[in-house]
């Protein structure tokens, strides 16, 4: 693993697209990740990466002259630029908007202090009052097209950025909490439809803005629709209120020539063809073994959408060297051949994942070669 962090890396977004559509056959592999913890970043950064490693090429100026959220967006590019990916991963600059959530003590490896859970309850919205009084305008005080200016200015040749936001799950977890969801679709299941059509409006907004930008590449949106065995609510309410706002994304992406991803965790396969045919996914990412592995997958819809990621999340957590390197090489092999594939994490790299076995994992995907 000495060559990671790498001094001389080469993106190629364009190249890497062309594998993932399966119209060039591989001859390396691609990495792909929703995101990685920032403890996680921050380790390497600090104890692994040197001081020529550290600098990202494209930035000349002073970095401590500049503000915080420009600074820190140098040491993000700079990591997925040095660990090997073409596609950068981003959020937006949203601000604070009010929610509920739990705190709890992090025990993870790359402790971050405290780690605050959602509540799984009734949200800050259950009423039309609520939903009347809730500042909605204060999404309006996102600068983005400063944000995305300044990631056009930094970012290195041959890179993209994939920018990312929730719609079921932030209206779930933020908004109406889940057990409000769950009561209020069948209460006042207007009021639902408002929250949805609302955020999802707000969603669009951000995206259309950001694709504004040649330096975006993909609309990778994110939201867990499912548990182990099967999907949070019935595949017909989804239908009516979610997937016309995907197909709405899904659109902007493709008509600004720009790729749509989609991210879901759980066990989502009784709607895979709806993702496919009707919203017009061009990647799905999130897979868990115990569900489907990501080999499995691609044998079954790889012909049609491409896989990304897959490395089980518990597996790379708690495997040991020698069967980790087996595992992913396995994945690779049954991955790779004809394109179609990105190696990554099947959810993210967490703040719990060893990262020696972070990695190991990358390690793997830089040495296999076609057969």
């Amino acid at each position: 693993m000495k060559t990671i962090p790498l001094r001389n890396p080469e993106p190629n977004f364009a190249h890497f697209i062309k594998i993932l559509k399966r119209e060039e056959m591989p001859d390396k592999v691609h990495l792909v990740e929703l995101g990685v913890d920032y403890e996680v970043m921050k380790y390497i950064v600090d104890n692994i990466m040197d001081k020529e490693t550290r600098r990202l090429p494209t930035v000349t100026e002073d970095e401590s002259k500049l503000e915080p959220w420009k600074r820190y967006l140098i040491m993000h590019i700079n990591f997925y630029y040095r660990m090997g990916y073409d596609v950068v991963p981003l959020g937006f600059p949203l601000p604070a908007l009010p929610r509920k959530y739990r705190v709890t003590d992090d025990t993870a490896l790359l402790s971050r202090g405290k780690r605050i859970w959602v509540e799984e309850g009734i949200g800050i919205i259950s009423s039309w009052d609520d939903f009347e009084n809730y500042p909605w305008h204060m999404v309006e005080k996102a600068n983005v097209d400063e944000y995305f200016r300044f990631v056009s200015e930094i970012l290195p040749e041959g890179m993209k950025v994939s920018v990312t936001l929730s719609l079921y799950e932030y209206v779930g977890e933020n908004l109406l909490g889940r057990v409000g969801l769950f009561k209020l679709i069948y209460t006042q299941p207007d009021l639902v439809k408002a929250v949805f059509d609302k955020w999802g409006s707000i969603v669009y907004s951000f995206y259309e803005k950001a694709v504004r930008f040649d330096c975006v590449g993909v609309i990778f949106h994110a939201d867990d629709l499912g548990y182990r065995t099967g999907l949070d609510m019935k595949p017909e309410i989804l239908k009516e209120l979610v997937f016309p706002w995907y197909r709405k994304y899904s659109e902007l992406a493709h008509n600004h020539k720009r790729e749509f991803w989609f991210h879901s965790c759980g066990n989502v396969y009784a709607v895979m063809n709806d993702f496919i045919d009707y919203v017009r996914i061009d990647a799905f990412h999130s897979f868990q073994d115990v569900i489907l592995p990501v080999w499995k997958f691609k044998e079954l819809y790889g012909d049609k959408v491409g896989t990304l990621g897959g490395v089980d999340v518990d597996k790379l957590a708690r495997y040991d060297e020698s069967s980790l390197r087996k595992y992913v090489r396995f994945i690779l092999d049954k991955c790779m051949p004809e394109g179609g594939y990105a190696l990554g994490s099947g959810n993210t790299v967490t703040n719990y994942v060893p990262v020696v076995n972070y990695l190991i994992m990358l390690d793997e995907g830089f040495k296999w070669r076609p057969k």
